[in-house]
């Protein structure tokens, strides 16, 4: 392989980098970036991820960690490769969880411990206010009429890290340099001087692709190509659509373009091994409507 250092939006590579005991310390660094002072970590446990990942899409298009603070924080920590239908809908369904797993049998006063879901994400939004639509670090949390914080303790922490522009040289931050290396990881070939620190070093030697075995050089190649080809199809029915949509420039033929795009894009993902469930969840159609695309092309699974 060309790279030196993994990809940290493979599966292997998140994974590799912040979800195993001996790269903890990495995770709690970068959170500790996103949380208040209250809320930072000095320890914490990975504990048993039993409802992520619902569908097949979900446990292909998204890798979570769940974790507990040694304060009883609980944080979910999603990597999320590609936009789906709902995706608002999905990440506050599964943020019910760990509240309703701090229930106490018998006499119980209902106080909970804060919960977290972090979002890292390799897209934008596209339904943002334009004044917000830029931003990397989106923060959400329940507010009343007057904008005031109604409850502080479940908050969603969403990064749009395409919306993250900063040169090795504009480096300042500690988040700037975990939001760097989220983007730009696997394209270095020697350590930036600006990220000598004791945890990118530990970092740097957990990613290097050079130090793996044979099966884990194996499972990382596997995990690479799933994020490139899923990228990929995603990125050019968007732009594809995008395109087409301006050049006839009416809003009627817009959606044609978006369209036809999709329709490209179908034959793209069942060409690729794609089940016509998760391309019908990942593009917004219909299963009957993935169906008829392939017919109409004579594709066969």
């Amino acid at each position: 392989m060309k790279d030196k250092y993994i990809n940290l939006f493979t599966d292997f590579g998140f994974k590799k980098a912040f979800g195993e005991e001996a790269s903890k310390e990495h995770l709690i660094s970068f959170l500790n970036t996103l949380l208040p002072e209250r809320h930072q970590i000095q320890e914490l446990q990975f504990s048993a991820n039993e409802h992520q990942g619902a569908t097949a899409l979900d446990r292909k298009a998204i890798f979570d960690l769940n974790c507990v603070s040694s304060t009883g924080e609980f944080f979910v920590v999603e990597l999320q490769k590609a936009k789906q239908n709902f995706f608002k809908d999905r990440s506050v369904f599964y943020a019910t969880f760990p509240i309703q797993q701090q229930a106490q049998r018998g006499e119980w006063n209902f106080k909970l411990s804060a919960v977290y879901t972090i979002g890292i994400l390799d897209f934008v939004f596209d339904d943002e206010d334009s004044s917000t639509r830029q931003d990397v670090v989106h923060q959400v949390q329940l507010k009343n009429q007057c904008n005031q914080v109604f409850y502080d303790k479940l908050t969603f922490i969403y990064l749009t890290l395409p919306n993250f522009a900063k040169s090795e040289d504009e480096l300042e931050t500690l988040q700037d340099k975990w939001f760097f290396l989220f983007r730009h990881l696997h394209e270095l070939d020697d350590i930036p001087p600006r990220l000598r620190e004791r945890v990118f070093l530990s970092l740097f030697e957990k990613a290097s692709i050079a130090r793996f075995q044979p099966e884990e050089r194996q499972a990382y190649e596997s995990s690479l190509k799933y994020y490139r080809d899923l990228k990929n199809v995603i990125d050019t029915a968007r732009e594809e659509g995008i395109e087409e949509g301006i050049e006839v420039g009416l809003e009627q033929g817009r959606e044609q373009g978006y369209q036809q795009a999709k329709a490209e894009a179908v034959v793209k993902m069942l060409g690729r091994g794609m089940t016509v469930e998760d391309i019908s969840e990942l593009l917004g159609l219909t299963v009957e409507q993935v169906r008829y695309i392939q017919a109409d092309h004579k594709i066969s699974q």
